[in-house]
């Protein structure tokens, strides 16, 4: 009896992106299985963002494939080949892809709540009720219950953040993507981020983590993917990459938070 190896949530076939002359992804290839959690590390400048933006076609790679669960990103199959998806196609497929910004990017004239159920009662089309239910326990999952009528401007930069990803939570994606969630906060906050992005981790939701909270990702990783001038330098293990890097370049790397 032959078994069938899982589709990836996520994969990427030599991907290449430039930006002019300058190619910031260098042939791409990686698989990200169901129910992993995935830290992007590298140096500033390595790629890493522009990784994630690709996965969602917010940047639309020169070469290469991407794929989410077996579907090709940014094409849709005809009888004549394949052909560009257009905006309300890409945008449909973006509802399984959620997205945590460095900067929130909160609706200001949104309560916390309002934010959270804003998409899935109008992009999803899901009932009210349900939809506010949902949005009431997933606030109270972030710690922030008696935070829901308030306005962004009323909440510290953690607790923006933290409604952030109780809203992209509440599209039920299928993969979670965090650009540098914390980056933008004080260092005080950071940890009450981090804690929810654990949590998270914990149920068995797929994420890729671009982030330079080394303790973070030595301690909720499945794997490490360390880039290093647009191009994967090594994958491993959170513990074999931390205890026992394989490259020369990624022990340089990791000097620096020793």
């Amino acid at each position: 009896m032959t078994s069938t190896a899982p589709t990836p949530a996520v994969e990427l076939r030599g991907v290449v992106k430039r930006f002019g002359a300058h190619e910031v992804l260098t042939d791409i290839d990686l698989q990200i299985m169901p129910g992993e959690t995935v830290c992007i590390l590298g140096p500033s400048g390595s790629g890493k963002s522009t990784l994630l933006r690709c996965i969602n076609w917010l940047e639309r790679p020169d070469q290469g494939l991407v794929f989410l669960h077996g579907t090709r990103v940014g094409y849709r199959f005809t009888a004549t080949g394949s052909v560009p998806m257009n905006d309300r196609e890409l945008a449909m497929l973006r509802t399984r892809i959620g997205m945590v910004f460095q900067h929130f990017n909160l609706w200001p004239h949104l309560t916390a709540l309002e934010n959270i159920i804003e998409s899935p009662l109008h992009v999803l089309r899901r009932p009210r009720r349900e939809v506010l239910a949902e949005g009431e326990q997933l606030l109270e999952k972030v710690g922030l219950a008696d935070k829901r009528d308030a306005y962004p401007a009323f909440l510290s930069g953690g607790q923006m953040q933290r409604v952030a990803i109780a809203r992209a939570l509440a599209m039920r994606p299928d993969v979670l993507l965090f650009d540098e969630a914390t980056s933008a906060l004080d260092p005080e906050l950071v940890g009450e981020v981090l804690a929810v992005m654990k949590d998270i981790a914990h149920i068995g939701l797929t994420m890729i983590v671009v982030t330079h909270e080394m303790n973070f990702a030595r301690d909720a990783a499945s794997r490490i993917v360390f880039l290093d001038k647009g191009k994967i330098v090594e994958v491993a293990t959170a513990d074999a990459f931390f205890e026992r890097p394989a490259t020369e370049r990624s022990r340089q790397f990791l000097e620096r938070y020793r």
